[in-house]
């Protein structure tokens, strides 16, 4: 059986499929899997092994260019691709009008939620079998649970685990243990103050622990050398494609971050990750992960270097007693 995922963006979402894909595996063996997924995220699919072909998509660039011949010729180049793999079946495990159209072209049945569960109830209309998933779940569980459902078995939710793993890479010239500080994100509202970010590296370089920071556009860039600039110690990693950041976060000691899809990547991977959540809830959408924890601020209230560090501090010691208990 020939199965094609559709979850196009973000890489928060796509990240939360991961364990529903890894249950599939497990429970069915004899089910091969390809995803179709925004470009900008392809390398982050890739990290799956049970992934075979990705079909890439780009829905924002074309929704600039509706005119362009260009875009046509692409959306039809995905349309013949999707075809011609002959799925038996899809799952849009988003939930979205633009995701059931993009299912749509495989020409194969479709399964996805109800009404009363799609983010866009619209994208009902094109699914030959939709399943009602309680809204007030993690997003994890509620793929899981779709996948369950939509493949016939039950997931063992006692468990969960990613399957994916660090691509192989790291910082050269850095011995010791490091903290990967994921500062920058999508709105404004989710940031941290760069005077928490610069006091938190203090707080690091007192631990013994190295913080590295990264960027990936100006805004970023400035709060990256502001905290450079104020603690020296820190190593400033260059703007680098995707795949790259994934394995210096692989090969980090601790990942501390803001509410960004690099921070779920982290949780993801098993690494202590500390979640700075300040305008958003995360007992929907939050890392989940063996070592993960989240930090939420309350109305009006702020989140502490010092509580970061200690949460921080707790988890190290629990991966270090859960590795001595494995030992």
């Amino acid at each position: 059986m020939k199965v094609l995922i559709v979850k196009t963006s973000s890489m928060g979402d796509v990240i939360h499929t991961f364990p529903a894909l890894e249950d599939a595996r497990r429970n069915r063996p004899d089910i091969s899997f390809d995803w179709c997924v925004e470009e900008a995220f392809a390398s982050i699919v890739a990290l799956h092994p049970a992934i075979g072909t990705i079909h890439t998509v780009a829905i924002r660039r074309w929704r600039k260019r509706l005119l362009d011949p260009g875009t046509w010729h692409e959306a039809m180049g995905l349309r013949r691709a999707l075809r011609a793999c002959r799925y038996d079946f899809v799952i849009d495990a988003q939930g979205l009008l633009k995701s059931a159209l993009v299912a749509k072209q495989a020409a194969a049945p479709i399964a996805g939620f109800d009404r009363s569960s799609a983010r866009e109830p619209s994208a009902t209309l094109f699914y030959d079998r939709r399943y009602a998933i309680p809204r007030d779940l993690h997003a994890i569980e509620r793929t899981r649970r779709l996948f369950g459902l939509a493949l016939g078995y039950t997931p063992d939710f006692s468990v969960l685990e990613s399957g994916i793993e660090p691509p192989a890479g790291s910082l050269t010239g850095i011995g010791g243990k490091t903290a990967l500080l994921l500062h920058g994100t999508s709105r404004e509202d989710k940031k941290w103050p760069v005077e928490d970010w610069i006091e938190t590296a203090r707080l690091l370089v007192d631990k013994g622990i190295a913080p590295v920071t990264t960027w990936s556009n100006d805004r970023e860039k400035a709060v990256a050398e502001a905290i450079v600039k104020a603690v020296p110690q820190t190593v400033l990693v260059p703007k680098l494609p995707l795949a790259e950041i994934a394995a210096i976060i692989g090969g980090s000691t601790l990942v501390i971050g803001a509410d960004t899809g690099l921070t779920h990547l982290a949780s993801a991977f098993g690494l202590p990750t500390v979640a700075v959540f300040l305008a958003t809830e995360p007992g929907l959408t939050g890392p989940r992960g063996p070592f993960a924890s989240t930090l939420l601020a309350v109305p009006g209230g702020r989140i502490a270097p010092a509580e970061v560090m200690a949460e921080a501090g707790r988890l190290l010691e629990r991966q270090a007693l859960g590795q001595v208990g494995k030992d």
